[in-house]
């Protein structure tokens, strides 16, 4: 049966066929499309939203095959292989893979004015941010056991600044300045060279600005590795942040354990944007829009319970990339995983945003705060018309580095945690040894370490260990 003769009295025009009155659930993949760019997706009646939402897979067996390869290069071969590697992927020709300092604050002083009053006035906003996320030591005593959690920064953490359809600079602060906040000694940057072998000034500029301490020509996993490993040029870093395409992402996990690596998968950008009846469709429209430009491989998807929003968002949407810039990155996301899904009401929308955990949640209702509160899985929530994700991608504070692909369930976005790690100082007096003793002979005991009951014994008799 067609799409068309799916339709009932009412639905005339309907982006989603097979729901008339009395008319039978259609599997939502055989759906007739009617936007070019926005698959509908048909969810009314559903009850189990598993194994019904599509999801991109961006560890398929060839890039996790291809970032091994380039990390054993990098291992073995050092600043030879990032040579190699970047002619090869970048096009550049390297002698010198960091870049000058002097050229960081050259770069200060050519950008335009306003670009510069921009960057300092995010740099600002993100760095208080961060700031505030610092906490004194924290003491806690019980029976004469005093313990206390300092937290204590890694000496060298690495940020990765994605480059090729874009330039970041708002990844440069929004990676470095929370390092420096938790007070790290020395943070570096590796970003992908163009092809002439040169770093967007604008790029530089935002590295003087937040306090980079290096800023290296180099990017994807063989950029990862570097730092992961170290080699002549780059040293080997604690900790590896930064948003980046799947073989970064990928190349981030496969170093793990090597260097810390924060849980949330990184990659590319996605959103999701549950609008009602009252959301304008121009402002939902070009959200969509704006994650998917980042390029192929993200997420886009809109949920409502309104047949009427659906057609006129997902019109707007097309029109939007048919006049946008970066037309072939939005039509390359939305043509992969751009969906319009109708659900039966607000509760189940978040129930489908949960389960999809997306980077960016925009909230586009009549009162988003009262769908706050069910919402589990998010990297960022955003709120009403007038809160768009560009804004967290820039200027309010939080780090833009979020987790994608779903692990939104387990992690969260980049703080100044990552890239700290806890102390416990513990100090006992006689006291208290005598009085919790005991119960650690017992248990020491039954796990047959008998070395671990005399260090109590010897200090209960007054004898010397």
């Amino acid at each position: 049966m067609d799409a068309s003769a799916a339709r009932g009295p009412g639905m005339e025009g309907s982006i989603y066929p097979g729901r008339a009155t009395g008319a039978r659930y259609r599997d939502p993949a055989v759906a007739a499309p009617a936007s070019p760019l926005l698959r509908p997706l048909d969810l009314r009646g559903v009850t189990d939203y598993q194994g019904r939402l599509p999801r991109p897979d961006p560890q398929g067996k060839e890039p996790v095959d291809a970032v091994r390869d380039i990390i054993d290069r990098v291992r073995s071969g050092g600043d030879r292989a990032l040579r190699e590697l970047t002619a090869r992927f970048d096009g550049a020709v390297l002698d010198d893979l960091r870049v000058p300092d002097g050229e960081l604050t050259k770069a200060l002083g050519s950008i335009d004015p306003a670009v510069r009053d921009a960057l300092e006035q995010a740099a600002a906003g993100i760095d208080d941010f961060h700031r505030a996320q610092l906490h004194l030591p924290r003491d806690y005593r019980r029976d004469g056991i005093e313990i206390r959690e300092v937290l204590q920064p890694v000496d060298r953490a690495g940020c990765y600044v994605p480059g090729g359809r874009a330039r970041y600079p708002s990844t440069v602060l929004m990676t470095v300045l929370p390092a420096k906040a938790a007070g790290v000694d020395e943070v570096v940057v590796c970003v992908p060279p163009d092809r002439d072998g040169s770093v967007p000034d604008v790029v530089l500029a935002a590295a003087a600005l937040a306090g980079a301490d290096a800023v290296y020509r180099v990017g994807g996993a063989q950029a990862i590795a570097a730092m992961a490993y170290g080699t002549e040029s780059i040293p080997a870093v604690d900790v590896i942040v930064g948003p980046g395409n799947v073989y970064v992402a990928v190349a981030k996990r496969e170093v793990a354990g090597r260097v810390a690596v924060p849980s949330a998968f990184t990659g590319p950008s996605e959103v999701v944007v549950v609008a009602d009846d009252t959301a304008p469709a121009e402002y939902a429209a070009i959200d969509l829009v704006v994650q998917a430009e980042h390029g192929p491989d993200g997420l886009a998807w809109l949920i409502t319970w309104s047949e009427a929003a659906a057609a006129a968002i997902s019109d707007e949407v097309a029109r939007c990339a048919a006049r946008a810039p970066r037309r072939e990155e939005i039509e390359a996301t939305l043509g992969d995983n751009g969906y319009a899904v109708l659900v039966d009401g607000p509760v189940q929308a978040i129930e489908v945003a949960n389960l999809i955990a997306p980077e960016h949640l925009q909230l586009m209702t009549d009162d988003p705060s009262i769908l706050v509160p069910l919402v589990r899985h998010a990297g960022a929530v955003f709120c009403g018309p007038w809160a768009p994700a560009s804004v967290g991608d820039y200027v309010a504070g939080p780090s833009h580095v979020l987790p994608t692909f779903g692990s939104a369930r387990f992690a969260g976005a980049l703080t100044v945690t990552d890239f700290q790690k806890p102390v416990h100082v513990v100090t006992l007096d006689r006291e208290a040894l005598e009085k919790v003793g005991p119960q650690v002979v017992t248990l020491a005991e039954a796990e047959g370490l008998a070395a671990h009951a005399e260090s109590i014994r010897a200090r209960a008799s007054g004898r010397d260990t």
